[in-house]
Order: structure tokens, then C-alpha cells, then sequence
């Protein structure tokens, strides 16, 4: 009876190694090559992004699209790539880009830029004028008057190869879970967990307020 309780025992933490091996694994593999997730503590994308949300995005999504106008992009940041931003995609390659009185005027186009997403219209400044080249991409944060986006930095356009992922806006207030079951995976443990709740977090925004 000993020796069979004490191989349960060793069977039930084999059993748990091999979970969270099995999990390691998968995380890891997620982490890399296909989720990028972190929370964002700065306010420059709200009302999209608030302060504090977590961002999922999804590393092959421009495997089998182009980035577009629209698009919520987690990207190495130009002046310093050890930083990862998330910036809306405002300029797509070879639009003309120009702000003036609070607008946005996309490719000598009279009619400003219709945008719904932006916090609160931009504060007039000075009128600047971009012309985005050919494989790169013009950002905004949502939150126009405290945002560190393409207006700012020094080199103001994004290469796609830069790009880490898109942005899934739809998860944004929860952690991104990986569900394992158990019962597939090790039909021969007698009591399982349920479930086994994996984070997978990549450095993003978070570290760098703008």
C-alpha cells in the first residue's frame, strides 16, 4: 500500500511537470511567434486604449494582408528600437500628410480626415506637412493633445518591417488566456486540473510612457 501511495505521488508530480512544461512551451511559442501582449500604462491612445489596458496583438497578421489606414499597430519605436509603441496608422506609403487648424488632410484632399476614434479634436498648432515613403507608415496616437506619435519624433515614419504586430482592441480589458485541457493531454493522470491559465506579455508601450 506504501509503495503504491508513494508511486501516485511521484505519478501526480511527473504529472504536474509535465503540465507546466507543456505550458512553458506553449508560451513560449506564442510569445514569439505569434502574441504580442503587455498593459499600457500611458494615456496616448485613449479613448481606444485606456491607461492600464492590455493589448493583444497578433504577430502574422501582415503575413497575409498590408497594413492599412485604420490599423492599431504595436511597432519598434524609430528613435529608439529597444522601445515598443502602439500608435494608430493615420499615413499609408506615398500619401501626402497635412495638419493644420486641428486637421487632418490626407493627399491635398480639401476635406479633412473624418475620424471618430480620437478622444477630443486636436489643439491648432503650426501647419506640418509629411510625405510618407514608399514601405513605411505615418502613426497617431488616439489622444491628439498628449500623444508622442510621427508628429514628434525625429525619424517619423514607421517601416513595415518594424511592425511587431496588430493590435486586437477587442481583448483589451482582459488577459489573453490559453486554455489547455487537461483530459487531451494526459489521458493517463487520474486527477487533473481543469484548465491551466497562461499570461504571455512581451515588452510594449508599457515601457515607455510618451
Amino acid at each position: 500500500m506504501n509503495k503504491n501511495s508513494d508511486f501516485d505521488v511521484v505519478k501526480e508530480i511527473f504529472s504536474w511537470i509535465s503540465i507546466i512544461v507543456v505550458a512553458a512551451v506553449i508560451a513560449l511559442v506564442l510569445n514569439l511567434f505569434i502574441i504580442a501582449n503587455s498593459r499600457v500604462p500611458s494615456a496616448s491612445m485613449e479613448n481606444t486604449i485606456m491607461t492600464g489596458d492590455r493589448v493583444v496583438g497578433f504577430r502574422l497578421t501582415y503575413l497575409f494582408q498590408e497594413p492599412k489606414r485604420g490599423d492599431v499597430i504595436i511597432f519598434k519605436f524609430p528613435d529608439d528600437e529597444s522601445l515598443y509603441y502602439v500608435k494608430r496608422i493615420i499615413g499609408e506609403p506615398g500619401d501626402i500628410i497635412d495638419i493644420k487648424d486641428g486637421k487632418i488632410y490626407l493627399n491635398n484632399s480639401e476635406t479633412p480626415l473624418e475620424e471618430d476614434y480620437i478622444k477630443e479634436p486636436m489643439i491648432p498648432e503650426a501647419p506640418m506637412h509629411f510625405e510618407v515613403p514608399e514601405g513605411s507608415y505615418f502613426c497617431m496616437g488616439d489622444n491628439r493633445n498628449n500623444s508622442a506619435d510621427s508628429r514628434r519624433w525625429i525619424h517619423p515614419f514607421v517601416h513595415k518591417d518594424k511592425i511587431i504586430a496588430k493590435d486586437n482592441n477587442k481583448v483589451h480589458t482582459i488577459d489573453f488566456i490559453f486554455i489547455i485541457n487537461q483530459d487531451c493531454l494526459f489521458r493517463s493522470v487520474k486527477k487533473t486540473l481543469s484548465t491551466a491559465r497562461i499570461i504571455i506579455s512581451i515588452p510594449c508601450e508599457a515601457d515607455h510612457i510618451d
